[in-house]
């Protein structure tokens, strides 16, 4: 779809980092990233730009 998208003259990566960034303010990074299928590098670095508040979450299982 984004490549007919772009044929038709929309910006297709713009739209797709601006919903992300939005999507990194709601949730943790790594969580986002794993849903997205996504390095968490890029998502922790987006939500960083972003002005995110998850800098402390910790991902995984914390079962005891």
């Amino acid at each position: 779809m984004a490549p007919r998208l772009r044929q038709l003259g929309f910006p297709t990566r713009p739209g797709r980092t601006a919903a992300i960034r939005q999507l990194v303010l709601q949730a943790p990074a790594p969580v986002i990233a794993r849903m997205l299928g996504y390095n968490d590098d890029h998502t922790t670095r987006l939500a960083e730009e972003a002005g995110g508040t998850w800098k402390r979450y910790a991902p995984g299982n914390h079962a005891r």
